[in-house]
């Protein structure tokens, strides 16, 4: 396969597999930050996600608060997507399990950061935006961002009446996700 047709299939097996794993992961945190499930997107999050994740919920119960059917879903999902991704490009005999487990749960706290990077983003613009307004994205946003942004809006206050605490959350998500792409094994 040439390079350039191996790269593009790469990118679209990849785009697919992620934005799969962002409603797996909003599936997964929506619970835990107190959404609103009466929400039509919360509702959309459920619809597209409960085909594979409903029939493993009856064989595998959830552990304390976390959706254990769920991480494992996201899990199987990244995992192939690695594996799919490295027979694409040539090089699946070099990887162990444990190197791809290693990778995939890498890769699955990466995309969680990622998601909050992007709903922090994402609520800054609509702030500039729409301030004060009401949609139900709105509201899965501020419920995603709430609690990241709770702490460091109480150790830097507003100057100015500009918040920068956005700002600040920002930059340490992506020095953690600089730090957490230190352990990948692939």
């Amino acid at each position: 396969m040439p390079d350039n047709l191996a790269a593009a299939l790469a990118f679209i097996v990849n785009a697919i597999a992620q934005l799969y794993l962002f409603v797996l992961l909003l599936r997964l945190l929506l619970p835990w930050l107190g959404a609103d499930f009466r929400n039509p997107i919360a509702q959309a999050i459920l619809k597209i996600t409960s085909p594979v994740v409903v029939p493993l919920r009856r064989v595998i119960p959830p552990v304390g608060r976390i959706d254990t059917a769920t991480v494992l879903v996201a899990f199987i999902i990244q995992y192939v997507t690695i594996v799919v991704l490295l027979m694409i490009k040539g090089i699946y005999s070099l990887a162990t399990f444990q190197s791809i487990a290693v990778t995939t749960v890498v890769n699955l706290l990466i995309l969680t950061l990622n998601l909050f990077v992007f709903a922090i983003i994402i609520r800054v613009v609509l702030s500039w935006i729409s301030p004060g307004g009401y949609n139900p994205a709105v509201a899965i946003i501020h419920t995603l961002t709430d609690r990241i942004l709770l702490p460091f809006r109480y150790i830097i206050p507003p100057l100015g009446g500009l918040d920068l605490s956005p700002l600040v959350a920002i930059i340490l998500l992506t020095a953690l996700r600089i730090v957490m792409y230190g352990f990948k094994t692939l």
